[in-house]
């Protein structure tokens, strides 16, 4: 190992399965002792394996083994683990750099590194990789994102909710296809409400209550004032996962408009029909799917 391979610091990689990507926890938990914490990234590098992720760490210094050993507590199904030092190259550029442009229909979500790809004619998203879930890579993000372009070439939307929004691109999207609707974006975690906020002032779009901006509120489901304040709703988007899109199936049915449409995403093809079943039981009816990989998306509208 070089002195210049010790300045560019290390990483340590491993294969583990989706539950224990989706339980990380948030790094202050997990390293309060240490003054220079790693940065943790999971993502799911094949949409046809949803069970195999791979989590990457990176650090200033090389790790020693009791960190290592640490890291590795945090995923029981970890596998193949690496630790290796960086390359001579900016982490962050070179992280932009591996994530290519995605387009869905119109749209096409990219990084920084990646503007020379806009088209015209594209609504184009700027999103960065960072702590928020919501890249575009991703077939749950994708597929959202395409059925909100099929849905803008036969209609109009004036009231729209993003729940479970991550880095803001569905939001993003919808405001940007929509301009003159009105849109509010939600999320459990705070880290993402700030992710969001950035990636609205990257854009160009304002955080607001008019229309052409975007409203951010902190909230699990349907778990807060405004976002009640606000229904009913004409679309509401929700990219979470089975379980709770099936917890908050009464909510959101109550929320959306009679005629309104939901486009439902986050869940595996053998959840597809529970999920399915649970909207039913409120009134809401498929109006379309498609699939990417294990990944469905679903949409459905509420019987008028």
């Amino acid at each position: 190992m070089s002195a210049d391979d010790a300045a560019n610091g290390w990483a340590l990689t491993l294969a583990c399965n989706r539950c224990d990507a989706e339980a990380m926890p948030e790094i202050g938990e997990v390293f309060p002792d240490l003054v220079d914490p790693p940065t943790l990234n999971v993502e799911e590098p094949d949409p046809d394996q949803p069970d195999a992720w791979v989590m990457t760490a990176y650090f200033a210094d090389e790790p020693d083994a009791a960190l290592v050993a640490r890291i590795m507590a945090l995923f029981p199904s970890a596998t193949d683990m690496q630790v290796a030092p960086l390359p001579d190259a900016d982490w962050t550029t070179l992280s932009q750099r591996n994530l290519e442009p995605v387009r869905a229909g119109r749209f096409l979500v990219h990084t920084a590194a990646h503007r020379d790809a806009v088209r015209p004619g594209d609504i184009a998203l700027a999103i960065e990789a960072g702590l928020a879930f919501g890249t575009g890579q991703h077939a749950t993000t994708h597929g959202c994102l395409l059925a909100l372009d099929r849905l803008g070439r036969r209609r109009g939307f004036r009231n729209i909710a993003d729940l479970g929004t991550g880095t803001g691109v569905l939001a993003l999207g919808a405001a940007r296809r929509w301009r003159k609707a009105k849109t509010i974006a939600s999320d459990i975690d705070p880290v993402s409400v700030a992710v969001t906020r950035a990636n609205l002032r990257d854009n160009h779009v304002g955080a607001g209550r008019c229309a052409g901006r975007i409203e951010l509120v902190e909230a699990a489901g349907m778990q807060h004032l405004r976002l009640w304040q606000r229904a009913p709703y004409d679309l509401i988007i929700a990219n979470i996962l089975a379980g709770p899109l099936i917890d908050i199936s009464r909510d959101v049915a109550r929320a959306l408009a009679p005629g309104g449409v939901l486009v439902l995403a986050g869940l595996l093809q053998s959840q597809a029909l529970r999920v399915r079943g649970a909207y039913r039981q409120h009134g809401l009816v498929p109006i379309g799917q498609h699939r990417r990989g294990e990944w469905p998306c679903l949409v459905l509208t509420k019987i008028a």
